[in-house]
């Protein structure tokens, strides 16, 4: 069997590291300037232009208590006016300046009065983003679908990787980065060089999990393409795993804490796992983990 595989930059080696850029929208709130904390310490080692994102659709105003998530909504009218947009972007850019460890880690703010999915469309063609990241509110008792309709919406509409960071997620060297996959698609070379991406920039482990039915034998399309995953990571450390189960949260659960896994990748067109793993109530789900989300494109 022969695979063909694609041609991928590679951008952490040596000296002359190229510049990603990093998109990220922000309310203002704890659970923002987590996800900030994150995104510099997961690409601490590179050189970053970090666009700090504030949306705030004409005739919005804020709520007085700290709002569900990372910045996008409009909200009732027991609200307060909104102070200057561009005046808390730039406190916001001054702290990351003072947080940041690497003087390489530049920081830009941007401001729109468009919905959440056209101004992130609108700076991922302009500024060339490589990756969005989107902090999340932890889920509540009763639903965490106010999140889970934003996230999902870029998700599905944005066409850019996106990093999901649970709220109360925090940095640790990475061990093993986990991918959930039904070997049901060919691995495109845009899919297969972030994910490689990762791997190489943090040193880890690849950890393939197949979600299959009980019993069920892969077909010979997912025989190959399981094939072209073993043979392309043949220089990085990887094992394949399947999970068969019927409640799906709670084998993920299992083995991110058996194989230690600091990261789950995941293709976007497999958005129904990570709606079970991220934005179901937490009274039906099993999942608890904080591990931050990579969700590719095809």
């Amino acid at each position: 069997m022969s695979f063909s595989v694609p041609l991928i930059k590679d951008n952490f080696v040596g000296k002359n590291l190229i510049i990603m850029n990093i998109l990220i929208p922000t309310d203002f709130s704890e659970n923002s300037h987590n996800a900030l904390r994150y995104a510099m310490d997961y690409f601490a080692d590179i050189p970053v232009n970090f666009y700090i994102l504030h949306n705030s659709p004409k005739n919005t105003l804020i709520k007085e208590e700290e709002p569900e998530a990372a910045g996008f909504f409009e909200f009732p009218n027991n609200t307060l006016p909104v102070q200057n947009p561009m005046e808390m972007l730039q406190e916001e850019i001054k702290t990351c300046n003072l947080l940041a460890k690497n003087p390489k880690h530049l920081f830009y703010p941007l401001h729109e009065n468009v919905v959440l999915v056209e101004a992130i469309r609108k700076h991922v063609e302009e500024n060339e983003i490589d990756y969005i990241l989107m902090g999340t509110k932890g889920a509540s008792k009763t639903n965490r679908n106010e999140i889970g309709s934003n996230t999902s919406e870029v998700i599905t509409k944005v066409q850019c990787p996106v990093f999901v960071i649970p709220e109360n997620a925090v940095f640790n060297k990475m061990k093993n980065i986990a991918f959930l996959t039904d070997y049901n698609c060919i691995y495109r070379n845009k899919v297969i060089s972030k994910l490689a991406d990762s791997l190489l920039l943090q040193h880890a482990a690849l950890r393939v999990l197949h979600i299959r039915s009980h019993n069920a034998l892969l077909t010979a399309s997912q025989t190959d393409n399981k094939g072209f995953l073993h043979y392309f990571f043949k220089e990085t450390r990887h094992s394949f795993h399947f999970l068969e189960n019927k409640n799906i949260e709670t084998g993920i659960q299992d083995f991110v804490e058996t194989w230690e896994i600091d990261m789950i990748a995941i293709i976007a067109k497999n958005l129904n796992f990570i709606q079970r793993l991220l934005f179901k109530p937490i009274i039906d789900s099993t999942y608890q983990s904080e591990i931050p989300f990579l969700v590719l494109h095809e």
